[in-house]
């Protein structure tokens, strides 16, 4: 154990005797004079204080509770990358998410950090036109919000609904897969081969094998997928496969995308007749995204707008409610919808069978200063979601909120009102409930 310490404090050390190997503002390493090689570590943490209305029936620890009040760490990171070769690039990510008092409630809260990512990438061209990469990685298709940076996120939290298969078959949204993305021209493209994990290693009790589709537990197969953008103005950042929720300002990006992913016999279902049928999971998205300046007051604009129809196959619904702060439910199988994922405290229909629009605008408000210290930006967000399961009843969610930027991403405070719809079951029809309300306030620190 002195060896360790003794270590950590000749690592310190060396670091902070080597003045010009740190980049100001940045704990970044330089691995040669010019700084092209570089080695950089990063922390993050997003601690979340949430008021919210529960779903009908639900329990806390076998307590029937109408409204809850928690105090959680939604994201907790560290990032360790860098240019180690003129060609050669390397990425982890460290961490946990949903991490509150009701996490592994009857087991061991212990067990939540993890690898997020772990890959390595070659710059085959000399400049960023072909990357090729594999490991543990989020590099995806279909959308933005499928591979987003969550330290620059404009809302308080991302339309998880587009990570569509999180915690299902992937690890958190991260697949093994082998990619090659690059930037040619005004296009910013990126082709993935994935090796989806089985469902049965999620952690959970698959569903029973019924006339809903589920991902199926027998068989394998591989996932592809890509994405396409074409830049009208500045190119986007490309670092990591990662991408950012708004430049805050620093970048002029107004950008058209469309994306996709495919995988053969990932669902299956029962016929009317006992057969087992198997079905393609495919999902595609259309999208635009707007991220620049306005004004002469150094204020900004951040907007979104995106279609997806998502595949599951023959009415696929599954239920989520980030880092949930409930346990149970009194409801049974005969007054509640049964789905995938469960029903009770914050969660709402995310994923299903059929078509989403998402849309999200940020204004930050004129100042006479420069930078991004003491900075304001309301936004909204709706997702508008019509979901095959639901004959025909809406999940239309909608968020309003504001950020308060004490040192941009580096430091900030968000509140956030989300309404959220619920549903019952009367005389086994699927009938509208009531909407729900969720207050959360937000502190992130990134360095």
């Amino acid at each position: 154990m002195k060896k360790v310490i003794l270590g950590f404090c000749t690592f310190f050390s060396l670091s902070l005797s080597a003045q010009t190997a740190v980049e100001s503002e940045a704990l970044k390493y330089k691995l040669n004079e010019s700084g092209s090689r570089f080695f950089q570590v990063t922390f993050l943490n997003q601690a979340w204080l949430r008021f919210n209305q529960s779903n009908p029936g639900t329990t806390v620890i076998g307590d029937p509770q109408a409204n809850t009040f928690d105090i959680g760490l939604r994201r907790t990171r560290m990032q360790l990358f860098g240019q180690i070769t003129d060609r050669t690039f390397v990425y982890f990510q460290f961490g946990q998410n949903n991490f509150n008092s009701m996490y592994n409630s009857t087991s061991n809260r212990k067990i939540a950090p993890f690898f997020h990512d772990a890959l390595g990438e070659y710059r085959v061209s000399s400049g960023n036109q072909l990357k090729i990469g594999g490991g543990l990685t989020i590099a995806n298709g279909i959308s933005r919000f499928s591979q987003p940076s969550i330290g620059t996120i404009l809302t308080t939290d991302v339309p998880v609904f587009a990570q569509t298969t999180v915690d299902q078959i992937d690890q958190f949204s991260r697949k093994l897969s082998i990619y090659a993305r690059g930037q040619v021209g005004k296009f910013d493209y990126r082709a993935v081969l994935s090796d989806p994990f089985p469902v049965t290693s999620n952690g959970q009790t698959p569903p029973a094998l019924s006339t809903v589709s589920n991902f199926a537990t027998k068989g394998h197969s591989l996932q592809t997928a890509g994405y396409l953008i074409y830049q009208f103005f500045d190119h986007e950042n490309h670092t990591t496969p990662y991408m950012n929720g708004t430049y805050l300002g620093s970048k002029k990006i107004f950008n058209v995308a469309i994306g996709g992913a495919y995988q053969p016999n990932a669902m299956w279902s029962k016929s009317a007749s006992g057969d087992t049928l198997y079905q393609a999971m495919q999902h595609v998205a259309i999208e635009s995204f707007l991220d620049m300046p306005v004004g002469t007051k150094n204020s900004m604009i951040s907007a979104y707008l995106g279609y997806f129809n998502t595949n599951y196959g023959n009415n696929y619904l599954r239920y989520n409610g980030a880092m949930n702060p409930a346990t149970g439910t009194t409801l049974t199988a005969s007054n509640s919808i049964t789905s995938q994922g469960p029903t009770y405290g914050n969660a709402y229909p995310m994923f299903g069978t059929g078509n989403v629009i998402y849309s999200q605008i940020g204004y930050m408000l004129p100042s006479q200063t420069k930078g991004l210290a003491n900075r304001w930006m309301p936004y909204a967000a709706a997702t508008l979601a019509s979901y095959d399961r639901l004959n025909g009843l809406p999940t239309n969610t909608f968020n309003l909120g504001i950020n308060y930027y004490l040192n941009g991403n580096k430091s900030k405070l968000s509140l956030d009102y989300q309404n959220r719809p619920s549903y019952k079951v009367e005389n086994s029809e699927i009938k509208a409930g009531d909407r729900l309300g969720t207050v959360t306030l937000q502190m992130q620190v990134f360095i």
